[in-house]
């Protein structure tokens, strides 16, 4: 079985874990259990979950149906009855709205063996979760925030949408750091408000529910507004990117400081290049990786993962152009990429 954390994994075939990214049906082995691992939207976020998904169906020997939904929860809704009425052995899900979901949720889990990855839905009958503290992650972006602007400034947030639980986290996450408040995950302040502390003021939070067109004009139109803003942060995987362009249209690469989350290609060359401060890396390689694993115990009668509890934790990282220190969770940008290269078949 390959490791899959010392980052030499080697190619996957499609032979024994066939997907589709786009909900179409694929062509499975009969002989072998079957797990489906369904994301929240179609990002290079979820190219690397994949990749680690496929690697453990072949590590563990199942197949796994991958869905990505392109258009939101109704597409996620109907990935996941497809799945239930194929009779596939259990289902991992990034849930798109959790607050809408549960009965959808409760429903699946009623028939298969039900686990969430990325994003939580605590409040359904999920058997528990793969992921991270979203607003740890969030915090160690505001961390990057005060890195940046030492003396204080204003920002704007940058996301998808707010109706999934990480993305609300994290956004919380980065205005508790940045506004000096104690540790409560559960805490939340409403968007379309101007939020302010002692150095720091949130100008406000823009949503492009995952239209990447749409996440670059609103970082376009942040740039024209706010022309002293000081920096941007970018919540998922795409929004740097968009963001960077936006700021090289504008001519202000380097004067509005960037801190990312995620890993796009383009977000680790402007940190190599200078251009980013930083990002807070997930492993969306593990997410996939154990999720599949976990469900294939799952359908074996082994509970044993969750032994310990339902939230399986695999904890953030900052990726910067500095030296690593595991101790801070601090990684190098050109380690962190030859490592991520190497898992999922890129290696120069």
């Amino acid at each position: 079985m390959t490791d899959p954390d010392d980052g030499n994994v080697a190619e996957v075939t499609t032979e024994d874990a066939n997907s589709t990214d786009n909900g179409d049906t694929a062509t499975v082995e009969g002989d072998k259990k079957t797990v489906g691992f369904v994301t929240n939207g179609i990002a290079s976020f979820w190219v690397i979950a994949e990749a680690g998904a496929r690697q453990a169906a072949e590590d563990f020997g199942v197949n796994v149906e991958v869905r990505m939904p392109p258009n939101g929860p109704e597409d996620q809704k109907r990935m996941l009855e497809e799945l239930v009425a194929d009779e596939v052995d259990g289902i991992a899900v990034s849930p798109i709205d959790p607050d809408n979901q549960t009965e959808l949720l409760n429903s699946v889990a009623e028939k298969t063996n039900l686990i969430t990855h990325d994003s939580d839905a605590p409040n359904s009958n999920r058997i528990g979760y793969v992921g991270m503290s979203n607003y740890i992650a969030g915090r160690m972006c505001g961390e990057l925030v005060k890195e940046a602007l030492p003396d204080g400034g204003s920002l704007m947030i940058f996301v998808g949408r707010l109706e999934q639980l990480n993305a609300r986290q994290r956004r919380q996450g980065v205005i508790d750091e940045l506004l000096e408040r104690d540790f409560n995950p559960e805490r939340y302040d409403e968007p379309g408000q101007i939020i302010s502390g002692e150095k720091y003021t949130i100008l406000g939070t823009r949503t492009d529910n995952f239209d990447f067109g749409k996440a670059k004009s609103l970082a376009e139109d942040a740039i024209v507004a706010h022309p002293d803003m000081g920096a941007m942060i970018g919540l998922f995987a795409y929004n740097p990117p968009n963001m960077l362009e936006a700021l090289k249209s504008a001519d202000k690469i380097g004067q509005i400081k960037v801190i990312g989350f995620d890993e796009a290609d383009e977000t680790l060359q402007a940190i190599k290049d200078g251009h980013c401060i930083g990002t807070v890396v997930q492993d969306p390689y593990m997410y996939g990786y154990k999720s599949v694993e976990i469900l294939t115990k799952l359908a074996n009668d082994d509970d044993s993962s969750f032994a310990d509890g339902d939230f399986i934790d695999i904890p953030a990282r900052k990726v910067v152009a500095g030296d690593t220190d595991e101790s801070k969770k601090i990684v190098n940008v050109d380690e962190f990429w030859t490592v991520l290269k190497q898992r999922t078949g890129q290696e120069d």
